[in-house]
């Protein structure tokens, strides 16, 4: 009898829209490096290069206090996105107020505890006079700029949550572009050297919150604002947000730690280890700027439609998002690996290094493919705001997944087994996620 040919796939209705959603959250996140990248020349070529090493220094700080606050963003992003989903006009104005507030008061809080907070992080932070007394000058200019920073997050993801992708990119430029022209003024005309780039780096903060809040007060905003502020303050909507917040914050610390005990267990390696698993971790870095745009979008559209009741279009959502960040993740690992000499080339000039990250370039391609995977079902949970989910699957896979072999790679001296303990940490992060996906679903 004859055989009756397959239908072909659907293509998904919002794949166009997904899409160019996912290209303005990559240029949005791009701009980041590229900004970061001008800003070391400036200081790279001044004359004492203890100023360079100072803000390097004064970053740690402030990578860890600002990522730690990163829930704001990704809380609000889909919250948004499901009120969206319900038609919740309302809802998406509370959102920005409660969250907005939160921000705020983050960010006052850590002006006030300032002094205490630079005590601490410089004392745990082991430098040369010149180079400590430089990142002290970048911290006391930078550390002005934290309530704009925390509120910034908190517009970005409510933009992201309503699929704003042009004002997502509308801001990353202004945050980014003026952060550069005004390094260029206070570092190369003024001669204000690091402090020059903690002031730049704070102003440019506030002009894109300034253009967020210009943004949103052309919508109607301000009045839209006062009209739910009276609603703004109940204690069932307060109590779900901060339980949401509480589960970003243990998940991300569970991972900000699982990278520090891999960067800690690789300089117990020798420097040469240590040089080359920095010189992999950035491929990593770069990756995820580029797989966190469909991780992002991914989050926002899974909002709406977790939102709208709408499970077939989430089902087609995880289809895509995976799909695409499975291939761009793989892409990124195998062009490493069969290019590994011109690719690290433009990283560093050591060739005694590029031929030891030969040795362990090709963990990139499990990391990589597997780290996709948990990256796009982080957006996926993120944005039909299972906290638990995220907060439980990452403890596992931190405690599980990494931890027991990145403490037998320290015993052993192995650097082969501290990649494959982060292998384990991506795999278990995917799995887990995976099996919870069923049940988000409804079966």
């Amino acid at each position: 009898m004859p055989v009756t040919p397959s239908p072909p796939l659907e293509k998904p209705p919002f794949l166009s829209s997904f899409l160019k959603l996912a290209a303005a959250n990559i240029i949005s996140n791009l701009m980041v490096p590229l900004a970061g990248l001008v800003d070391t020349a400036f200081l790279g070529h001044l004359a004492e290069i203890h100023h360079l090493g100072g803000v390097a220094l004064a970053m740690v700080i402030f990578n860890v206090a600002y990522w730690s606050f990163g829930f704001l963003r990704m809380g609000t992003t889909g919250m948004t996105a499901q009120a969206r989903g319900r038609q919740d006009t309302n809802g998406l104005w509370l959102i920005l107020l409660r969250h907005g507030a939160i921000a705020l008061g983050f960010g006052l809080g850590i002006l006030l505890l300032q002094a205490p907070l630079r005590n601490l992080g410089f004392a745990l932070l082991s430098a040369e006079p010149e180079v400590r007394t430089a990142g002290i000058a970048f911290y006391n200019a930078r550390i002005w700029d934290a309530p704009a920073v925390l509120l910034n997050l908190v517009l970005m993801g409510w933009f992201l949550g309503r699929e704003k992708g042009r004002r997502v990119i509308l801001l990353s430029f202004v945050g980014n572009g003026s952060n550069v022209l005004l390094n260029y003024l206070f570092i190369r005309q003024l001669g204000w050297a690091s402090a020059g780039a903690g002031w730049g780096t704070a102003l440019s903060q506030y002009l894109m919150l300034l253009m967020g809040l210009g943004l949103i007060v052309r919508e109607g905003g301000g009045q839209r604002l006062w009209a739910v502020f009276p609603q703004a303050w109940q204690g069932s909507a307060l109590k779900a947000l901060f339980a949401l917040n509480r589960d970003i914050l243990l998940r991300t610390f569970a991972l900000v730690l699982s990278f520090a005990l891999f960067t800690n267990a690789s300089s117990a390696l020798g420097s040469q280890v240590l040089a080359a698993n920095t010189l992999l971790l950035q491929v990593v870095t770069l990756s995820a700027y580029f797989i966190d745009g469909i991780a992002f979008a991914t989050e926002s559209f899974a909002g709406r439609y977790y939102g709208s009741g709408n499970y077939r279009q989430l089902r087609q959502l995880l289809r895509v998002g995976g799909s695409i960040s499975l291939a761009l993740g793989l892409s990124f690992g195998l062009a490493f690996v069969l290019f590994p000499q011109p690719l690290f080339g433009l990283l560093t000039s050591h060739s005694t290094v590029i031929a030891v990250v030969q040795t362990y370039v090709g963990w990139l391609v499990p990391i990589l493919g597997l780290g996709a995977i948990a990256y796009m079902l982080d957006g996926y949970f993120l944005g039909i705001t299972a906290g638990k989910i995220l907060r439980n699957a990452t403890l596992v896979a931190s405690g599980i997944g990494f931890l027991p072999l990145a403490l037998l790679a320290q015993t052993l001296a192995s650097a082969h087994l501290l990649w494959l303990a982060l292998v384990g940490l991506m795999a278990a992060r995917a799995v887990t996620l995976g099996w919870a996906v069923p049940r988000s679903l409804g079966r």
